[in-house]
């Protein structure tokens, strides 16, 4: 495997010189650091990665997810979590892919391998899972980055070459959560209704019964299918998105920590100020100043990323 493992790694090098780099392939990123990075917050969309070279680590609520070159990361809802590059040097950086998981094509592989109609059945599960990275998961990795170096064939192949990794994905250890990302009827499509207006309405204030109804469960059962999949409440998963928002903003420099507050959805500054606090580990505007002094790239890849 160390052979793809080469060739990928080569690739990544040649075409992405910057943090982030937005292919011309859809849906593919390629990232690069020379250095390890502070702690970044982030929201995961569904999407697949793995690693090349350096290793990273992301933490969601109270758990930790170390991977490398060894495993890749699946993500199966929009997660808001905390990562930072832990391994990089300017000898060897850190070199990784993430491809957006699309539920239109998974669901056309889903209907070849006459497999779609066990989606609806599954429970929801944990929504973001590293597993060992196999050579047949690789070889369609290394393949489609390939194609950078030749675009004439993008066209042609792409498509096949991404139906391949997706196959490989469904019949890997999260294959029943990325059944339920295409599979209409299931209980993760309906959670990602409601991820969906939770991440858009996430400062006005909501009854979590009518959250529950855009999911087309009952409010008991949202809960606990919303923990399943993400790891916390849903008020917990509003919370951090704003209390993520907020921090954002503040490290611009253009707001001070009452307008951030209140620009993310708190009435309350103490309130806000307490909850920041508990999540970041210091008060709003000293958490920002110590940030913005560390690493000003660091903030630039945030918004190249998001």
């Amino acid at each position: 495997m160390q052979d793809l493992l080469d060739r990928l790694r080569d690739a990544i090098e040649r075409h992405c010189v910057k943090p982030s780099t937005n292919t011309v392939l859809p849906g593919l990123l390629l990232f690069r650091a020379e250095a390890p990075t502070t702690p970044m917050d982030l929201v995961y969309e569904p999407r697949f990665c793995v690693i090349v070279q350096g290793s990273k680590q992301v933490m969601l609520c109270d758990q930790t997810f170390d991977y490398d070159a060894s495993k890749y990361m699946v993500t199966a809802v929009d997660l808001p979590v905390t990562s930072h590059i832990a391994h990089a040097s300017v000898d060897e950086p850190y070199l990784a892919l993430c491809l957006t998981l699309d539920p239109v094509q998974i669901a056309d592989v889903l209907l070849e391998m006459r497999q779609g109609q066990d989606g609806g059945a599954l429970h929801c599960s944990r929504c973001m899972v590293v597993n060992d990275l196999t050579r047949h998961i690789l070889d369609p990795v290394t393949r489609l980055v390939g194609l950078l170096d030749e675009p004439g064939d993008i066209a042609f192949l792409r498509r096949s070459i991404v139906r391949e990794l997706l196959y490989r994905l469904l019949q890997g250890p999260q294959g029943g959560v990325l059944r339920q990302i295409a599979t209409a009827g299931s209980n993760l499509s309906h959670l990602n209704r409601a991820i969906a207006w939770i991440r858009e309405h996430y400062a006005e204030a909501f009854d979590i019964a009518e959250v529950a109804r855009l999911a087309g469960m009952s409010a008991s059962s949202f809960h606990r299918h919303f923990r399943a999949a993400t790891m916390m409440s849903p008020l917990q998963y509003r919370t951090r998105l704003r209390l993520q928002e907020a921090r954002r903003q503040l490290m611009s420099g253009r707001v001070d920590a009452a307008e951030a507050g209140f620009a993310v959805g708190y009435d309350s500054p103490s309130q806000f100020s307490r909850e920041y606090r508990r999540m970041f580990g210091s008060p709003p505007a000293r958490d920002a100043q110590r940030i913005r002094a560390e690493n000003a790239v660091n903030m630039r890849e945030l918004e190249l990323v998001e």
